[in-house]
């Protein structure tokens, strides 16, 4: 990765940076200086290296850096400081090359040199390079010539190989057309890019890129000894179908240039920029236009990296239209064109810096429906921009800060924020320093930009900090604060001075009123700033000739103090000032924060004293089972110092000269930074190929921390308590979702090595149980503390609430695992153990996670602790001390005694929560008539028991009827166990003796009628209907009845009748329909014409017809319905459907029917059979004794 420039005078400059491995470089002189841009100033090594004799000094290097370092891997995120690379460098002009094998070691430092031949040869353009799998330090290098050819460099610590294996990649390309329009070959191929960045030595292929002047060109390289290089696919960029890339021939167009090309990090995406000259037809003037252009792999084309085969198909596509970058910018000369460089990935995500020949940089990002330029400029003369790269994110997915490489000033940061503020339209002006079309044009846009933020790009260094958080907030995403609050800031400053050096708060109050500094909420708020600005102070360079380190380590606790010191004053500051009082009645929110500042600062310290004997103990080999040779600061916490210190350098690119440890310490009001690093990279800090030993000590080593810094805050929070706002609707710091996400992060960690711990010592398992207990309780109190506030704002909780009592239960249920697990080991290295020594160990051992699920609720740890123990006084000890609105842990006991069938137990435990019991049996009727009897409360028990009888719950009458306490299947209750609850309710009735007893009897008695004719009415069905119907299923009477009518069977159209009588008259009065569709039926069962036709046959007498009618169902229901002995449990059926129809002088069909008689003068037999018909029904309704003198003769 490169940039060539050349300097006054006759020193040669040439730089560049490289975002693999982090390294930038620059050639000044006959030298090489090569050093870390992300390393801080303390820890940072400049490897220089003396250019080999006989290479003349020259600004035309190209230069590659190879990663030898094997230790990543593609799963780790971290970025690893490189410790082993080699460097090679070859002239564009005179085509030699030097190789240096190793930088970072002795032996690597001897470089190899290999020069060429200058006749006839065309310069080279571009050059990239990588390791060889199995080779010792040896590489192949790759670079493209701008006469067409691709030549190949084996590069070895005994010397350098090369060889041509493309003499022309351009012989398919065209050098012009009819229309005129041309596309130079001059210069090309111009580009050679890997398709991946990053290379892994186990990976035997690598895909490169090749941009020529009209297409672009996928190559794949096997790389081992026999190197081979074959061409997978091309893809035209610049042709006739403008769907392709850009369409040529169009109007105006004179000459398109593709200058370079770059890829994303998932090697899909290919950006390329474009020069277009162009002339206006009008004007006659000519223009060139910039543009990008964005490619990317079409969905189904195999674009897997390891693919060794050629392609046919389109394999690119166009991701979006052209964007266009300057529309008409000065025409350049073809050379500068050429020295153009494009370099992508840095934030604003999807920006672009585009590098000019003369060294400058600017920076092109879409924003806001249109694109937006950023020029690279400094106050003073830095020199040209020799490269850009972007600062490595640890952040999954996203880009990291722009950073450009200055001729004169070193590696510099463009936030963000400046960017995004300080772009403008795209003026008609060019990309270099040689001015423009419209020179008040570029010069009104620098103003502009000059006058919309006072924001510049910023050293990669802390020297900018002191000059206070106002121009830092604006590198850290901060919204650019107006000048009445920096004068707000200023005076409460000034303040707060005063009151340290004299102790005095006269009028402070009213002049921060008056200076407004009580109108901000949230980050800008004033006093946030300044308390943030006292927990966040950096301190001088702890840069020493020991050690960076050991000094910075040695200082921090006492800086850390100092801090708190200074804290506690200003908050001594705001209650003398009565400001406390201010913010606590109208900004709650912002005094929280700030005495969440005091609480990180006390957790920073005690961490730090932890860390302090963690040192200690590894300096002497205590407690740690690996190796001592380790570093006496190396552990789990340190690397997760390292990495929450490093994203803090990388986002805050004012730190970049900072040590990790350092930055760590030092962003105290960042502390939640620390849960996220733990939450995304803990993989990093305990990984699966570690012996089993190390990853318990590292995660309980990260459990320690965590439950140090949550008990220090809890600790300020405690001690503190009256310097608090009210608590209401306000989440704390440790229970953002951030902070639990980290903590279960390890609490899942841990959990997963619970199965591996078996053959552990018992003082390690006991350790491992201590911190999973402790960090437990921390994680849980997290929750609660969210869980509270959100309630509290009435917001949406019921996610949040799964959530916990997921993550509770499961914590808790390995908790008490683990007690187990220690009990048994306990018990068996006993000699003489006994069952009441067991006991004492676990009832020992369980005191903490006693409490823990006391807290939380945790009521089946609490079931299983008291069950082990069998102690029915703790039981009954944590039901009073649980109970709540929903009946506590008691409702909980009493559901496990249900599901196992104690019955009588619950019963008995019942009496002593007379409450909960009552709230428990009213969800299982099952069990309520029992409790109600043994409170003489027989009415109600009766009720109960009749409801149980006829509930269609099956399971919840199968557990009554299982009268053992048996753990069986459940059993499907018979209809002679449902007959006995309805006789033990008509016996609690009679005990009840209340007033309507005897109501309540009779329908008692009707049920168990109802029930006998379900059991008929099942026998009489035919055998495919029997095996649809469960032969114990309590059926309503509709069913029952709509059963009777569609069987055919002549005793089940009686039965239906008898269904009826023991209902309800409500029930007969809104089934008034079926009943008709009964006698419909019932009328329908005999052949009345028949019998008509043979009575007039045979001429039967009048006792011979009245026998035959006899017989007949109509008369069989007119009997049971209307006739003497005609039962119902209330009315009668003459209340709802009487048997005569008292006028007949206006009945017509076509009328409802309002009688028996009526509706059976609609039958299709009444014509002929009427008589009969009526003289059936009138015969069932007569009395048995008077019946042939009240009937009439059924011939007249």
């Amino acid at each position: 990765m490169l940039l060539q420039k050349r300097v006054s005078g006759d020193v040669c400059i040439s730089g560049g940076m490289d975002k693999e491995t982090s390294l930038a470089w620059i050639i000044c002189g006959n030298r090489l200086f090569v050093w870390s841009y992300l390393s801080s100033s303390a820890s940072r090594k400049c490897v220089v290296l003396d250019l080999p004799s006989g290479v003349s000094p020259s600004n035309s290097w190209m230069l590659f850096i190879v990663n030898w370092d094997t230790t990543h891997r593609k799963n780790d995120k971290s970025v690893k400081q490189c410790n082993s690379a080699g460097v090679v460098m070859c002239n564009q002009r005179t085509r030699a090359l030097v190789y240096w094998p190793d930088i970072y070691s002795d032996n690597g430092r001897s470089p190899k040199t290999s020069l060429a031949s200058n006749d006839g040869l065309s310069c080279l353009s571009s050059l990239i390079a990588s390791a060889i799998s199995g080779g010792s330090h040896a590489c192949v290098a790759l670079a493209c010539g701008s006469n067409g050819e691709l030549w190949q460099f084996y590069c070895s610590p005994t010397g350098i190989q090369r060889k041509q294996i493309y003499p022309d990649v351009l012989s398919s390309s065209y050098q012009g057309s009819e229309s005129g329009l041309l596309l130079g070959t001059k210069g090309y191929p111009q580009s050679l890019i890997w398709r991946f960045s990053q290379h892994y030595l186990e990976e035997s292929n690598r895909q490169f890129f090749l941009l020529t002047d009209h297409e672009i060109q996928c190559f794949v390289i096997t790389l081992s000894s026999n190197i081979a290089v074959m061409k997978l696919w091309s893809h035209e960029i610049i042709g006739a179908d403008g769907d392709l890339g850009i369409q040529k021939n169009l109007a105006g167009q004179k000459w398109v240039w593709p200058l370079d090309l770059q890829v994303d990090n998932q090697g899909k995406v290919i950006t390329i920029l474009i020069a277009t000259f162009c002339k206006d037809r009008l004007s006659s003037s000519s223009y060139i236009e910039y543009s990008l252009l964005t490619m990317q792999y079409r969905s189904g084309v195999n674009g897997s990296p390891e693919n060794i085969v050629p392609i046919h198909e389109r394999v690119l596509e166009k991701k979006a239209p052209i964007q266009v970058i300057i529309p008409k910018a000065r025409v350049e000369e073809e050379d500068f064109l050429f020295s153009m460089r494009l370099r992508v990935g840095g934030m604003p995500s999807g920006s672009a810096i585009i590098l000019s020949g003369d060294g400058t940089a600017t920076v092109s990002h879409y924003w806001r429906s249109s694109t937006r330029l950023y020029q690279f400029d400094l106050p003073y003369d830095a020199g040209k921009v020799l490269d850009a790269s972007v600062f490595h994110s640890l952040d999954d997915d996203e880009d990291g800060p722009w950073a450009v490489l200055t001729e004169k000033a070193g590696v510099w940061a463009i936030p963000e924020k400046a960017i995004l503020i300080g772009g403008v339209e795209p003026p008609e002006r060019s990309l270099s320093r040689k001015g423009s079309s419209n020179e008040r044009s570029a010069h009104e846009d620098r103003r502009n930009l000059s006058d919309a933020v006072n924001v510049v790009p910023r050293r990669a260094g802390s020297e900018a900090w002191d000059a206070g958080d106002r121009q830092m907030a604006v590198f850290t995403g901060i919204t650019r604060r107006a000048a009445q609050d920096e004068e707000s800031e200023a005076l409460l400053n000034h303040l707060f001075h005063d009151f340290l050096l004299s102790g005095q708060v006269d009028g402070s109050l009213d002049r921060l009123r008056s200076a407004g500094a009580f109108e901000r909420d949230g980050e800008t708020n004033v006093f946030i700033q300044v308390s943030k600005s006292i927990v966040d102070t950096l301190a001088k360079h702890w840069t020493t000739t020991r050690g960076a380190e050991i000094v910075a380590l040695a200082v921090v606790s006492t800086q850390l103090v100092d801090k708190q010191q200074k804290h506690q004053k200003f908050l001594q500051f705001l209650a003398l000032s009565k400001c406390h009082e201010e913010l606590c009645s109208r900004q709650r929110e912002c005094l929280q924060t700030i005495m969440e500042h005091g609480e990180k600062l006390a957790a920073m310290i005690q961490l730090r004293e932890l860390q302090n004997l963690i040192s200690q103990n590894r300096s002497t080999g205590a407690g740690f089972p690996y190796s001592s040779s380790e570093s006496e600061i190396s552990g789990s916490l340190w690397d997760l110092i390292q990495l929450v210190g490093e994203r803090a350098r990388r986002n805050t690119v004012l730190l970049m000269d900072r040590d990790n440890a350092e930055v760590f310490y030092s962003k105290v009001s960042d502390l939640e930074e620390l849960f996220y690093c733990l939450d995304k990279q803990l993989g990093n800090l305990i990984s699966a190929e570690m012996p089993l030993v190390v990853q318990i000590q590292k995660a309980c080593e990260l459990s320690n921390a965590c439950v140090t810094l949550a008990r220090a805050a809890k600790h300020y929070r405690n001690e503190y308590h009256m310097w608090y706002p009210s608590p209401e609707c306000l989440t704390p710091w440790d229970s953002q979702p951030v902070v639990r996400r980290g903590l279960w992060s390890i609490a899942f960690s841990m959990l997963q090595l619970l199965t591996e711990i078996s053959h552990l010592d018992m003082s390690r398992k006991s350790d491992f149980r201590y911190n999973l207990e402790a960090l437990t309780e921390v994680l849980l109190e997290a929750y609660s503390g969210a869980i509270t506030a959100i309630v509290e704002r009435g917001e949406e909780h019921k996610g949040l609430l799964d959530e916990y009592w997921s993550r509770r239960d499961t914590l808790l249920d390995s908790l008490f695992q683990l007690v187990k697990i220690s009990v048994e080991t306990s018990y068996q290295n006993s000699s003489e153990g006994t069952e009441e020594q067991s006991e004492a160990i676990l009832r020992d051992l369980s005191s903490h996670l006693l409490s823990i699920a006391k807290r939380h609720e945790g009521y089946q740890t609490l079931w299983n602790l008291c069950c082990d123990l069998n102690d029915s006084e703790l039981l009954r000890n944590l039901m009073h001390e649980s109970m709540g609105p929903k009946g506590g842990f008691s409702y909980f006991v009493f559901k496990q005694l249900y599901d196992t069938k104690q019955f009588s137990k619950l019963i008995r435990l019942g009496e002593e929560f007379q409450e909960e019991l009552v709230m428990f049996l009213k969800q299982h009727q099952d069990l309520l008539w029992l409790h109600e009897v043994f409170l003489h409360q027989f009415s109600s028990a009766s009720e109960t028991l009749h409801a149980l009888a006829l509930s269609q719950d099956d399971n919840s009458i199968a557990a009554a009827i299982e009268g053992n306490e048996s753990n069986g299947t459940e059993i499907e209750p018979t209809f002679a166990e449902r007959k006995r609850f309805l006789h033990l309710s008509k016996i609690a009735a009679l005990a009840g003796s209340n007033a309507d007893y005897d109501k309540k009897l009779k329908r008692i008695e009707a049920d168990l009628k109802i029930l006998k004719l379900q059991e008929e009415i099942l026998k009489l069905l035919p055998e495919d209907e029997k095996n649809k119907k469960n032969g114990n299923q309590l059926l309503p009477p509709v069913d029952l009845i709509e059963l009777c009518l569609k069987s055919q069977n002549r005793e089940l159209s009686l039965l239906a009748f008898d269904v009826f009588a023991w209902t309800s008259s409500s029930f007969l009065k809104s089934n008034r329909s079926l009943l008709e569709d009964c006698w419909r039926n019932v009328a329908n069962q005999d052949d009345w014409g028949k019998i008509h036709q043979t009575s007039i046959a045979e001429g039967w007498s009048d006792e011979e017809t009245l026998q035959v009618l006899r017989e007949t169902m109509l008369f069989k229901a007119s009997y049971g319905c209307y006739g003497p002995e005609a039962e119902t449990f209330e009315g009668g059926f003459d209340e709802v459907f009487p048997l005569r129809q008292e006028n007949l002088e206006h009945p017509t069909l076509k009328e409802p029917c309002s009688s028996v008689e009526a509706l059976l003068m609609q039958h299709k037999d009444f014509p002929d059979a009427g008589k009969l018909i009526l003289t059936a029904i009138m015969l069932g309704m007569a009395e048995a004794d008077a019946g042939m003198k009240e009937v009439s003769s059924p011939m007249e």
